[in-house]
């Protein structure tokens, strides 16, 4: 699904397969009506009249995201102390860490974007994805209630709560792909750059292949941050797994 600028403004339509797809990755379901809510930036809102965003659903959704998050690691860290449990309650909510849940299920497709922000290559920048994934865990809560919001909120951050200074500003992601391939022989681990744009405007895009499989895609002003983040979306996937043969699960990586 790829909305373009010149789409009809998010209705009352009933949903098509591209929504039923997106639900499937989250795992929950959501009326029509709200889920396109959720999915409408800012910038196509104003393109399209003047309809509702979803920056009422991302403020609702970051709150309920904010309180499970805090509950867990309160619940499973007794031993922590608070400046600990708040440092890696940071790192989970951050919105890089979001950006990476996002691509890991390709919710970029999704967003209905303004045109200006479709030629700044919108549907891959972090702010962008990480909002609207707070829109649709506030579309989460408001269809189905808190008890199944706060499932969707661990579903999508658990691995990051096993491990959250993995999240930190310092963290080498190659290294830690490295060393998982490795502990589950995985196979080879191949970076596969492309780079498009002028010289003075360069982006690279690189894909994380290891032994033959897709495990993450990641978009930089350079090589070595298209790389960066490809890996960190690769060791989500494979957090994600939680298998010997390390498969990602439905979803992680993108296409």
């Amino acid at each position: 699904m790829n909305n373009s600028a010149g789409s009809p403004a998010p209705g009352d339509e009933p949903l098509d397969d591209g929504h039923r797809l997106l639900l499937k990755r989250l795992g929950v379901d959501i009326d029509a009506g709200t889920l396109r809510l959720a999915l409408t930036h800012r910038s196509y809102a104003y393109e399209h009249g003047g309809i509702p965003t979803n920056e009422r659903l991302e403020f609702l959704g970051d709150s309920i995201l904010g309180y499970s998050v805090t509950e867990a690691l309160y619940r499973d860290n007794p031993d922590l102390p608070e400046g600990e449990l708040a440092k890696r309650r940071s790192a989970v909510v951050s919105t890089r860490a979001l950006a990476v849940i996002g691509r890991g299920l390709g919710i970029g497709e999704f967003i209905y974007l303004g045109q200006g922000e479709q030629l700044t290559k919108g549907r891959n920048k972090s702010s962008i994805l990480a909002d609207t994934m707070e829109a649709l865990i506030g579309a989460t809560y408001l269809a189905n209630g808190i008890e199944v919001a706060r499932a969707l909120v661990m579903r999508l951050v658990g691995p990051l709560l096993a491990d959250a200074d993995m999240l930190g500003a310092g963290t080498d992601w190659k290294t830690n792909i490295q060393e998982v391939s490795a502990a589950r022989r995985l196979g080879t681990i191949v970076y596969d750059v492309t780079g498009t744009g002028p010289d003075h405007d360069r982006s690279f895009e690189a894909r994380l292949v290891i032994g033959g499989t897709h495990y993450g895609t990641g978009t930089g002003p350079s090589k070595k941050e298209a790389e960066r983040a490809a890996a960190a979306e690769g060791w989500l996937a494979l957090s994600r797994s939680g298998t010997d043969d390390g498969a990602p699960s439905p979803g992680a990586g993108g296409a």
